[in-house]
């Protein structure tokens, strides 16, 4: 047996293991421990269900089975409903937890990062590191749209370090219809086809086929999003006179985005709006992906200082700019606690672990440590209803 397959093999059931502990947990505290938010229980579900109907979970269930009816749902993309939509309750969200399992990004990250690095011992580390999430409730837990978004995206990343575009663009655009910032992946599209022959040749693709490619592809990654600002201004805005005061007032703005404007109004989102001393725990609780990701990515632009452009360095340096954007946006305009969410989404959180395990063991450690403790910590909390989720 070859190492790729031993290290798979191992991985399926670590994975496997890591799953049913999670469950196990979860499940044991919120049966035993009392609910902050006793919601739950006025819901008619499956007992094997318990602990998976917290926070936006009751959005996503809810727009299942009876559609977008309120304006802050649209905050939410149709990508899970549509998959809740698969099943009847009151097993719904047991199934919709079930079928996430199928999309378990483990693997996939061992192969990207294998495709990447060049090291089965090194891609085996960051797969295994893995396992121990920022945030294992949403992402090996509940039927929510991160395990689906991690794997798709996970999967668009190893299409395009083989040049495969068009199935990466098809990842790539499913990944958006679960998360909004899946239209930031279409940069690893942009990279493949023109930014990395110009740095390697130092001129520009002459056929126009390439750009073509690139405007197309990059369109449908836009798709889904554009489709659900769409069907936004459709339910709100639809009427010949969009000054009328029954209209919401982002009816009438240049660029009449629900999206924007929901995640501002019912969510206080914007530059620097959630800098405040009265959060600043959630700071404190996000620091650690964010140190991660920011000293990674410091690390491969020196090695690129250092050592010149060369293959490795250029597979890195897109999820490098890819997670800093993502970071610097979640960290001045959003809620920075999101960052545990999305944090597994970017190889490059894992990859920073792994680095820190063989050269800095001594961080390592605190890494190790944090994740230990918060991943347990993170599943007791969301058991009970309470933040950050």
């Amino acid at each position: 047996m070859t190492l790729e397959r031993q290290h798979i093999r191992r991985l399926v059931s670590l994975s496997f293991l890591s799953r049913t502990f999670i469950y196990l947990v979860a499940y044991w505290s919120s049966s035993t421990l009392s609910l902050f938010d006793a919601s739950p229980n006025l819901v008619q579900i499956s007992q094997w269900s318990k602990p998976f109907l917290r926070w936006d979970v009751f959005h996503f269930a809810h727009i299942a089975e009876h559609g977008y009816v309120y304006e802050h749902e649209w905050a939410f993309l149709p990508g899970l409903p549509l998959v809740m939509t698969l099943f009847k309750s009151p097993n719904m969200l047991l199934a919709s937890s079930m079928l996430a399992i199928a999309y378990d990004s483990t693997i996939v990250l061992y192969r990207l990062t294998l495709h990447q690095c060049g090291s089965s011992n090194f891609a085996f580390l960051a797969a295994v590191l893995s396992l121990l999430s920022s945030s294992p409730a949403t992402l090996r837990l509940a039927p929510c749209p991160e395990p689906f978004f991690t794997y798709l995206s996970y999967r668009g990343m190893l299409y395009c370090a083989r040049s495969k575009w068009f199935f990466a663009t098809i990842c790539f655009s499913v990944a958006s219809t679960f998360r909004s910032n899946g239209i930031l992946l279409g940069g690893f599209i942009i990279w493949g086809l023109i930014v990395e022959p110009f740095l390697k040749t130092r001129t520009l693709p002459k056929h126009l086929s390439v750009y073509v490619k690139s405007i197309v592809y990059s369109a449908m990654n836009f798709a889904p999003f554009i489709y659900h600002q769409a069907t936004g201004y459709i339910a709100f805005c639809s009427s010949s006179n969009i000054t009328s005061p029954t209209h919401a007032p982002w009816c009438s703005r240049s660029l009449p985005l629900i999206y924007s404007y929901v995640q501002m109004t019912y969510w206080n989102n914007g530059l620097f709006r959630y800098w405040t001393l009265a959060q600043l725990p959630n700071f404190i609780i996000a620091a650690p992906p964010f140190i991660a990701i920011f000293a990674y990515s410091v690390h491969v632009l020196r090695r690129i200082a250092r050592e010149g452009v060369s293959e490795p360095s250029l597979a890195l340096i897109p999820h490098a700019i890819h997670a800093c954007i993502l970071c610097g946006t979640l960290l001045f305009t959003s809620h920075v606690q999101i960052v545990l969410r999305l944090a597994p989404s970017m190889p490059l959180l894992y990859w920073a672990a792994a680095w820190l395990v063989m050269d800095h063991p001594k961080a390592a450690r605190w890494w190790v440590y944090w994740a230990i403790v918060w991943g347990q910590l993170s599943i007791l909390l969301w058991s009970i209803f309470l933040p950050p989720a």
